[in-house]
């Protein structure tokens, strides 16, 4: 009897916090529709690891089936790779290839990474008593910038895997919450004249060669600039080639569907188990979750001023509202765009421009994330 009731004996006031995430976390997945295949086997998670003496993480001294799961898929940065192929191959790159000029869109968007490792270290070495950040912690935080899970997840793994639980939930949370938190922004920073800007988008045929050669081309060039960031563009770009390439139907949508589905099951649960107590209730966790929002922000703010700024020089003008798109919540940001659009002018059509925004924003987190990976070391000496 003694030990059945051992675990109740050690439920604590920061087991039905977890408890409470969790059930959030649910809720928001079941009831608003947030990225519910991932909130809620994190939710899930979140619950079960913080069972007291729970085995799903370590039982006996033995590796419990989710660390065992954590150890093979996060650590080695399989998951969130296997995930960029499944991304790879659900992305069409020709309304990017009809517009390259959008490519600078996707690299401007990317500003909210660099600027919240800024503040992050800024903060921490303000605050040194409260906050351990260095440099590899802040680079971490700051990639939840890339508006892109798998590439936080990957950052993370390798600079600060103790803080993989906040930095993933926070990634995920606010790319779920990209509609309630972009249209503000864009709003501040845009006049309705500028909202109702029309654009022309280009309805030019790409060659076949064109199409197929994309992701290969990338992936060398990205991987000459940048070696560190192979795994992560070369994945998305292989995903995308087995999409394009015309001869692998039945396994570009098995990536698409049987890969992606089952690997975001394994990747929310093992997360959601990285969410322990004692790791999770920390302050560091609420400086993540507000400096995650403040990158978010920077983003879209980054993506609209930076079109503004190009309108200046351009004949060809750019609606502001699409820059905002530049980040890699992929398609969400360019919905949202076509959406404001439509509500200051029904007959207004900004979407194809805000997915070629959009699409370049993938491409561009995933090489944000590798410039990230190599320069950091280098500057640690």
């Amino acid at each position: 009897m003694e030990v059945l009731l051992e675990g109740i004996n050690q439920l604590t006031w920061q087991t039905f916090v977890m408890f409470a995430v969790g059930g959030i976390l649910i809720f928001l997945a079941i009831k608003k529709d947030y990225e519910p295949m991932l909130l809620l086997p994190i939710g899930f998670g979140a619950i079960i690891v913080n069972i007291p003496f729970s085995a799903v993480w370590e039982y006996d001294g033995h590796e419990g089936i989710l660390q065992f799961f954590y150890n093979v898929g996060i650590l080695t940065e399989v998951f969130p790779l296997l995930i960029f192929v499944a991304v790879g191959a659900m992305i069409d790159f020709s309304p990017l290839l009809k517009n390259p000029k959008f490519f600078f869109l996707g690299a401007a968007a990317q500003f909210g990474i660099f600027g919240t490792v800024v503040a992050a270290m800024a903060i921490g070495n303000a605050f040194p008593e409260f906050l351990d950040i260095g440099l590899k912690e802040a680079a971490s935080i700051g990639i939840i910038g890339a508006a892109d899970g798998p590439t936080s997840i990957f950052v993370a793994a390798k600079f600060a895997p103790d803080l993989l639980g906040p930095i993933s939930v926070a990634a995920y949370s606010y790319m779920a919450l990209v509609p309630i938190i972009q249209p503000p922004v864009i709003r501040a920073l845009t006049t309705k004249k500028e909202r109702m800007m029309r654009m022309d988008y280009s309805d030019r045929k790409l060659s076949r060669a064109t199409i197929v050669l994309f992701p290969i081309i990338v992936t060398v060039i990205a991987g000459i600039l940048a070696p560190v960031c192979v795994p992560l563009v070369g994945m998305l770009m292989f995903g995308n080639l087995i999409r394009e390439c015309g001869v692998l139907e039945r396994l570009s949508l098995s990536a698409q569907n049987e890969l992606a589905n089952l690997v975001t099951l394994f990747l929310g649960i093992v997360i959601g188990s990285t969410m322990q107590a004692d790791k999770f209730l920390q302050p560091t966790t609420l400086f993540i979750l507000a400096l995650g929002f403040v990158a978010f922000v920077f983003d879209t703010g980054a993506g609209v001023m930076f079109v503004k700024f190009l309108n200046l020089f351009s004949k060809s003008k750019i609606n502001p509202m699409v820059g905002a798109a530049g980040i890699s919540a992929f398609p969400m940001s360019s919905r949202i765009v076509q959406r404001m659009a439509a509500k200051e002018d029904p007959t207004n059509f900004v979407l194809m421009p805000a997915v070629s925004a959009n699409v370049a924003g993938q491409v561009a987190s995933a090489i944000a994330g590798g410039m990230v990976l190599a320069i950091v070391p280098s500057l640690l000496g």
